[in-house]
């Protein structure tokens, strides 16, 4: 099962970092600047920029999955269950950004593989910590 630990911390740490340095600069520049991202992106959102997605990109992607990746080096008790958890959140903001994009690109199918592992190795670590 530290295999199955370990590939879950990488995940985790992978998501945090890449999560906030893709919110970062929605946050500062909410109308798409350092990218070159147009606001016709988010035409069928209720978003008028891209602040409130990197607000929320940041919080329940990048601050949240380094908590869990925290709760996950400490051994914290029932960290299996929030591991999945983090697995769902990220396949739910996918689900959500492909809706409102109306389109899928490459980082879609990616970031989905990572949903996957993180449900996949959250509910192994959470039947493992069951079993002790």
């Amino acid at each position: 099962m530290k295999k199955v630990r370990w590939i879950a911390i990488a995940a985790l740490g992978f998501l945090g970092v890449t999560a906030i340095m893709g919110a970062v600069p929605m946050i500062l520049h909410p109308f798409g600047e350092p990218w070159q991202m147009p606001l016709s992106l988010l035409q069928h959102s209720p978003f008028h920029s891209y602040l409130i997605p990197g607000i929320i990109l940041l919080m329940a992607n990048g601050v949240m999955s380094l908590l869990v990746l925290y709760a996950a080096v400490r051994l914290r008790p029932g960290y299996g269950r929030w591991v999945a958890f983090q697995g769902c959140i990220l396949a739910g903001w996918i689900a959500v950004e492909f809706g409102m994009l109306r389109m899928a690109i490459w980082p879609h199918y990616f970031y989905g593989a990572v949903s996957l592992v993180l449900i996949a190795t959250g509910l192994a670590l959470r039947r493992d910590e069951q079993a002790i």
